[in-house]
């Protein structure tokens, strides 16, 4: 038999760390978090990192592995994971990896672009411009060094206008000029599990689970993170309204407000990011017997 990636994804809060579990529990098998802010060690609250009797009961890969001080992207993320994919699958005939990160999942799934590494005084100096001179600086910039690239990214995504103005200056070539747009061959067989329900029932998940994270001391751990703030790995929701309210730009109340706001914006955004891909399979995440049945059919 060939050996069988059982992806597991959906929006934000849905569910997907519980489904996931039931399914490495009945599989026997390993858990490859798809999470581009759980790899951080620093994070625990505010990225919703499974609990440590869910990390003991399942073997889990890819949690808080990284420093926020760390340079980390999807590229990265696919190499490090076809390479334990290598080795594991060996020993396990399937392995589950479960997330919300569209594009990690679509790292390891099709592959990406071979992107040549960046120069971290050029990194450190356009973060810096980002910082001091916002988003509209790096725009005209990307628009000048590559015209191909400002047509086709999301402008009003700071991380992708910031990696190409980092490639185009470091290798002095667009960065358009590195992307292929073409899909790497995988030895394994891919299953491709989504996750959802009504959207009111999940913004409603959602605004419980901010309230939770809350109680759980997630002022408290922003609060540490506050020296920290301009770090492109604290761009995330949750952290970046806490710490305007720390600056004084909002109040307590009206920053979690804004972390249920954005975290169901986000959660939208992941859906239409997911949508785009017609061999998802979607469930419930209550259909766990549909779900095994599936899987049984692969």
């Amino acid at each position: 038999m060939s050996n069988l990636l059982i992806v597991i994804l959906g929006p934000t809060g849905i569910g997907k760390t519980e489904v996931a579990i039931k399914v490495a529990t009945e599989l026997d098998t390993y858990i490859i978090s798809a999470d581009s802010r759980q790899v951080f060690k620093e994070l625990n609250i505010g990225t919703a990192v499974p609990s440590p009797s869910q990390l003991k009961k399942i073997k889990h890969y890819f949690i808080q592995h990284k420093s926020i001080h760390d340079y980390y992207s999807a590229s990265i993320y696919e190499q490090e994971v076809i390479s334990l994919l290598k080795k594991q699958f060996p020993v396990k005939e399937k392995i589950i990896i479960v997330g919300g990160s569209g594009l990690y999942i679509d790292a390891v799934c099709e592959g990406i672009d071979d992107i040549p590494d960046v120069d971290p005084e050029i990194r450190k100096k356009v973060e810096e411009k980002l910082n001091s001179e916002g988003v509209n600086s790096l725009r005209n910039d990307l628009r000048l060094l590559d015209p191909d690239s400002y047509k086709r990214v999301d402008l009003k995504n700071p991380k992708r206008i910031q990696r190409a103005v980092e490639i185009c200056l470091s290798t002095g070539k667009p960065y358009s000029s590195f992307l292929t747009d073409q899909n790497k061959k995988r030895d394994f067989k891919i299953l491709k599990i989504g996750l959802n329900k009504k959207r009111e029932e999940l913004y409603e998940m959602i605004n419980n689970r901010v309230e939770e994270m809350v109680k759980a001391g997630l002022v408290e751990e922003t609060k540490k993170l506050f020296q920290y703030r301009n770090l492109n790995s604290l761009n995330t929701v949750g952290y970046k309204e806490l710490f305007d309210h720390f600056d004084g730009k909002t109040n307590l109340a009206e920053s979690i407000e804004l972390i249920k706001r954005n975290t169901r914006r986000y959660a939208k955004r992941q859906i239409t990011w997911f949508q785009k891909d017609k061999n998802i399979h979607w469930f419930k995440p209550s259909d766990i017997d549909k779900i095994f049945e599936l899987i049984r059919m692969e």
